[in-house]
């Protein structure tokens, strides 16, 4: 009698390095609009759409986590604009 070994299986994104991000973005979010238009054809079997709607999610995933990535920049850039001090053009004239 053969046991049944369990299978696990990762969607979570791995991480990346910061030069990569807005790479890694463009590349997932070409990848998921490749996936939900053969997705939406239904010409799909079963078994792979359910393993196409996996990749889906992690690459949902990956996009939320640059977009998230990018608006906490964005959102540093602003605090550190409201702390600069205005300085003086003069050019001495």
């Amino acid at each position: 009698m053969r046991s049944a070994g369990k299978l696990k299986v990762s969607i979570m994104p791995k991480k990346s390095s910061k030069t990569s991000n807005s790479t890694d973005f463009e590349t997932a979010m070409s990848e998921l609009e490749a996936l939900v238009e053969r997705m939406e054809k239904g010409e799909t079997k079963l078994d792979d759409a359910l393993k196409d709607f996996e990749k889906g999610i992690a690459l949902s995933r990956t996009c939320r986590q640059s977009l998230s990535d990018a608006e906490q920049k964005v959102q540093i850039l602003l605090e550190q604009n409201e702390q600069a001090m205005p300085e003086s053009f003069d050019n001495g004239d």
